[in-house]
Formats: structure tokens, sequence, C-alpha cells
């Protein structure tokens, strides 16, 4: 039945609730990935990348760490939908939406760098080829089956949704894709590429500082603080009002872990170990878990979810 019909309600929303929170704080922290990155910005990152000439290993990992996150983007854009059509609470369609939106923002973030930056410093280094973000050398076949299988865990939604798909679709798409392979790889450019970074490297490998790249990166990390909050609210109310198993989440976040791990490895050259960047993600699940498991647990209010880890202490 059309909500038009519902006569339940006597006003459309309910901004102070949870959902209606979370929408109220993407609106007030709206980005442009056009506007709010500045050209010149982007400009400078190409003349520190061509002052690294030589360093072909360093650029082709970063041309891969760049690609795969391209590539999640535009992926998380369209895995969305499937829960935005079995939601039936305004609020969290309108959150919903802003976090699609979002997702297209970041998409077009990676397009733009890889137009702006990537392709423009390959056609002057002697040593590097042009190539395109859809390349498949740049996609292990665990980050594919990853996304393969979040894809299957929305769209079983359409024709089977009960509360327990519910939880594994979330734990999938919100704590595995969005907070566990993202905001770690996001975490790591920040580390590598950031003089303000977080201190996760102790291998001394000289790196030039983006701060385009950053600057956009730093907006994405804080919008994926958002949507990991509403994937975890979610799942906990699940669990603790609605009866799912707590083992159906520990065992869907765990079996997907592998696969992270081998994204992350993908970045891995001669003197860049990712073993640390691996050993985060491995603890952020763990965190996760007893956040989503243990009932006393409190979840961070948005206001802290969207502040950078590094700047509220936790680096």
């Amino acid at each position: 039945m059309t909500q038009i019909r519902d006569t339940s309600r006597d006003m459309r929303i309910d901004p102070d609730s949870f959902a209606g929170g979370y929408f109220r704080n993407a609106v007030y922290r709206h980005w442009d990935p056009h506007e709010d990155i500045p050209q010149e910005l982007l400009e400078q990152d190409r003349e520190r990348l061509l002052e690294f000439d030589g360093d072909e290993e360093g650029f082709e990992a970063l041309r891969t760490t760049l690609a795969l996150f391209g590539a999640g983007e535009e992926a998380v854009t369209e895995d969305l939908m499937p829960l935005g059509m079995v939601l039936e609470d305004i609020d969290d369609q309108m959150f919903l939406s802003t976090q699609i939106y979002e997702e297209a923002k970041h998409t077009q973030f990676f397009d733009r760098y890889w137009r702006e930056v990537i392709n423009p410093v390959a056609e002057q280094e002697e040593d590097a080829e042009v190539t395109e973000p859809t390349d498949q050398r740049y996609f292990p076949e665990g980050y594919v089956e990853l996304f393969d299988r979040t894809e299957e865990a929305m769209e079983r939604l359409l024709e089977d949704d009960t509360p327990e798909n519910r939880a594994k679709a979330y734990c999938h798409y919100h704590l595995t894709v969005e907070s566990v392979l993202a905001q770690t790889g996001y975490y790591g450019i920040s580390a590598r590429f950031s003089e303000d970074g977080p201190d996760v490297y102790d291998d001394g490998v000289d790196t030039p500082e983006l701060e385009g790249l950053v600057e956009g990166i730093n907006y994405i990390r804080s919008d994926e603080g958002r949507h990991v909050g509403f994937g975890m609210h979610k799942v906990r109310g699940l669990i603790h009002e609605e009866g799912v198993d707590e083992a159906v989440v520990q065992d869907t976040l765990m079996d997907l872990l592998p696969f992270v791990s081998e994204a992350v490895e993908a970045t891995r050259t001669e003197e860049v170990d990712p073993t640390p960047l691996i050993e985060y993600a491995t603890d952020k699940v763990r965190r996760r878990i007893d956040v989503l498991t243990e009932e006393d647990a409190e979840l961070p209010p948005v206001e802290q979810l969207v502040t950078l880890e590094e700047d509220r202490g936790e680096a």
C-alpha cells in the first residue's frame, strides 16, 4: 500500500528517530567531489608524483589501490538498491537515499582522480603505461568474490526478506565492505600519503604527500563512519530485539575476512608490507562483533563516528 494511505502517523517523518538524526547529519555534512577538492590540489598531486619518477612499483601499487576502491564504490552504489526497496520506515528510506547518493559521489571522486592525476602522470613517466581503472589486472579473485557475495546477499532480500537475511545483508555490505575493507583501505591511504595521517607503517618507505587524494579520502572516510553506524544499529536490533542468533553475524563476518585480506595483499610491493593493515582489519572485525553482540554495549553517536580516528585519538 502506498504510504499516502498511511494514517498511523500525524507527521510524515520523525526527525528525532535514529535514522532521522543520521539523515540530518548527512545533509549537514554534504560535500562536492569537484567543488570541495580544489583543482590546485590535484595539480599539486600530479607534480609530486612526477617528482617520484622512477618508482614504478610504488606508482603501480597506488593505481591498484585506487582501482580497487573506485570499483568498490561503484559496486556499492548499485548493490544498496534492494535494501531500499524492502525498508518500510520512511526515515530509514530517507537516510538510505543519502547513502546511495554518497556512494555515487565517492565513485565520481575516484573517476576524477584517475582522469586528472593518474593518467596524466602515466603519460609523462617513461616507464609507466597508461591504464584504465577497469583493467582486470587490478582485481584479485577474492576481491571479486567478496562483491559477488555482497550483491547476492542484498538481492536475496527481494525474494526472502527475513530478519536473518537482513542481518547477513548488513554484515556483507555495511560491516565488511564498508567497515572493514573500505575503512581499512582509506585509513592506509591517509597513513601513507599524508604527513598528518595515522601512524600505521614503520617501514621508512618514502612516499609523496598527496593532499588532493587525502582531502577526498577524508570526506569519504567521514561518510563511511555514518554508513557503518547505521548498519551496526540495524544489526544490533536484529540480534537483541528480533532474535537473530549472534552466531549468524559472527560467522558471516569471519567468513568474509579472508577476502578482505586478499584485497589488501594486492597492494604489496617489494618495499611495502600490508601486514599492519591486515592486522588493523582483523582487529576492527573483533571490535565490531563485541559492539554488536554485547547487549549493554553502546554505539557511539553519529557525530563521533564521522570524525576521523586520528582526530579522536584512536589511531
